[in-house]
């Protein structure tokens, strides 16, 4: 089953934060990664609103937790820091 790594973003720094999605690109892409959201126009329709959201497709949960903890992505999630408050949450898709 798919899962994905849904982020909701408020961009603090936007220089840091572009050179995190420069670092963080092909992190994702190395495990298996696909981007099917990543900041286009969103609506907020219940609850607080973020300023961005981004959708990551994984093969498995473990490819999305392998990501995370890969020291690519530590690397990467340096560049955004103080950039961005950042929640990220891994979800099970349904079987297609």
């Amino acid at each position: 089953m798919p899962v994905f790594w849904i982020a909701h973003v408020t961009v603090t720094d936007p220089l840091a934060y572009a050179a995190y999605q420069r670092a963080a690109q092909g992190v994702f892409e190395a495990h298996g990664g696909r981007f099917l959201a990543r900041g286009g126009h969103a609506e907020t329709i219940e609850g607080p609103p973020d300023e961005r959201h981004v959708i990551v497709e994984f093969p498995t949960f473990e490819a999305a937790r392998a990501c995370y903890a890969s020291p690519h992505y530590a690397a990467a999630r340096q560049k955004r820091e103080g950039a961005a408050q950042v929640r990220i949450v891994l979800v099970e898709g349904l079987a297609r």
